[in-house]
């Protein structure tokens, strides 16, 4: 390959460094905010890149008034139960569907690849949610949304990719359907696996509207409805609810349960990161 002219790699870098201040300059000034006091809010016009004298009051009255920690807590089990429940299934689905000579394979995969063409609608959702008795339970964040196609097609593609002569060795060797996916497949896929899940991870995460339409106990909300509650209706916080006597700014407690509704996807993300560099060229490459 030609070497790289100096002036190319100057425009990368410019170009790099302009994405990192797009993207981390919100990201700074909502931190900012969250530390800052009402003075330097009032000096500033109400929102404060570096604050001089940071102060924790904000995540202190959030944390310990029970409120956002429940709706954390709802927030991080859905994600880990329902990202679990997910990449199973998309699993099992994708190498059923991936194995030649499956019984029933092509019309299951186009009722699969017909759910891009026709989705279900909020009221037939609802609907179908309140007979099977999911209404007011955590079970309807999660199963209504537990398959996603796009992941099921990403994944049954890398299986395909997988050289025919591993499954005819392990077959020869006695090994059945499930030990061939449990010890040839998956320790070959840890890479798409991964992408999936985070991807999985990250919807359950920031979902938000199925809390709306399917929870009727405020108690159940996960963060994002919270967060929602707060930042975007600008519901105000009620001091007697979070065991205090006077809250801090309005705008900074809305930057507080912010950057706690991130920082557990920022803190999952650099684990990954290797996993998704290299799912996303899954199948990028031929030859």
């Amino acid at each position: 390959m030609e070497r790289p002219s100096w002036y190319g790699q100057g425009a990368k870098a410019i170009v790099l460094v302009l994405i990192v201040v797009v993207v981390g300059y919100p990201f700074l000034l909502a931190l900012g905010t969250s530390l800052a006091g009402q003075e330097e809010l009032d000096a500033n016009g109400g929102y404060v890149l570096i604050p001089e004298h940071p102060t924790f009051e904000a995540y202190n009255v959030l944390l310990q008034g029970g409120v956002v920690t429940r709706a954390a807590m709802v927030s991080v089990v859905v994600t880990g139960v329902g990202t679990v429940l997910s990449v199973l299934c998309t699993i099992a689905l994708a190498y059923g569907l991936s194995r030649p000579g499956m019984v029933g394979g092509k019309p299951i995969l186009l009722l699969v690849l017909g759910t891009f063409l026709f989705t279900p609608g909020i009221i037939p959702t609802y609907l179908v949610v309140q007979e099977f008795g999911m209404l007011d339970s955590y079970a309807s964040l999660v199963l209504p949304v537990l398959l996603n196609v796009f992941n099921v097609i990403v994944v049954r593609a890398f299986f395909q990719g997988i050289p025919t002569e591993l499954y005819e060795a392990a077959r020869l060797d006695g090994a059945g359907e499930l030990t061939i996916l449990c010890r040839v497949v998956l320790p070959l896929s840890k890479a798409v696996i991964a992408v999936v899940g985070l991807f999985y991870g990250v919807s359950y995460w920031n979902s938000f509207f199925n809390a709306l339409l399917f929870l009727n106990d405020s108690g159940k909300y996960p963060l994002q409805v919270v967060l929602r509650s707060y930042v975007v209706q600008g519901e105000s916080i009620n001091a007697k609810a979070m065991g205090v006597s006077q809250l801090p700014p309005s705008i900074s407690l809305q930057m507080a349960v912010l950057i706690l509704a991130l920082i557990p996807i920022l803190c999952v993300y650099p684990f990954l990161q290797k996993y998704f560099a290299k799912g996303v060229l899954t199948g990028a490459i031929k030859g």
